[in-house]
């Protein structure tokens, strides 16, 4: 299938479309430059809300998939969107933007941490970041959970099923890739099945 093409659809027509590779580079460049301590809140503020490329339930659908990839979650997310628009250049250029400035950041960041690391100061600085990370995503979670609605499996199946999955891993302890493969299994054929018994849309 050939990428789709930018197009300028009205305000109200749905999502939109980045503009050029250049628009994609850019506009992951930005989203990873604040991204600091997690960048699930950023993202979807910056691609659903603002840039409005994916809405909240294709967020939520690309994200889950990102999430079962190997490799970091956003990472995987602006291959996946690039491709979407443009193709295997589009994924590279997503791709480039989102690490080339956080990569020189992290560099230089990293040389002049080894100087502070022991200080009390600097780790008050990672706890304080770490939980503004924390209280981030849980926003975020909180402010999707209204796009559960239109899931095949219904708002309280999902709610259900993330509960499950967080006493799962933060209770028992278990392996990821168990949770992945039990919880995370069942559900793919609990929706497969869903999927299967409704009935095709009329053309």
């Amino acid at each position: 299938m050939p990428p789709r093409q930018p197009t300028a659809p009205h305000a109200d027509s749905g999502p939109l479309v980045p503009r050029s590779r250049s628009d994609l580079f850019l506009s992951f460049t930005w989203l990873a430059l604040q991204g600091f301590g997690g960048v699930l809140a950023i993202v979807q503020r910056e691609l659903v809300e603002k840039k409005r490329w994916l809405t909240r339930e294709q967020f939520l659908e690309d994200w889950a998939v990102a999430q079962i990839m190997p490799g970091p979650n956003v990472v995987n997310l602006s291959l996946m969107i690039g491709d979407r628009f443009f193709g295997l250049s589009g994924a590279l250029a997503a791709l480039a933007g989102m690490l080339a400035a956080p990569l020189c950041l992290v560099l230089l960041m990293a040389a002049l941490y080894g100087s502070v690391a022991d200080t009390a100061a600097a780790q008050g600085a990672l706890r304080g970041m770490g939980a503004v990370a924390a209280g981030l995503v849980t926003a975020t979670g909180i402010k999707l959970i209204a796009a559960l609605d239109k899931n095949a499996l219904g708002l309280a199946t999902c709610i259900a099923l993330a509960a499950l999955t967080f006493v799962a891993i933060a209770l028992l302890r278990w392996p990821l890739i168990w949770v992945l493969l039990g919880i995370g299994g069942v559900a793919c054929l609990w929706a497969y099945r869903v999927l299967g018994r409704q009935p095709e849309p009329r053309s």
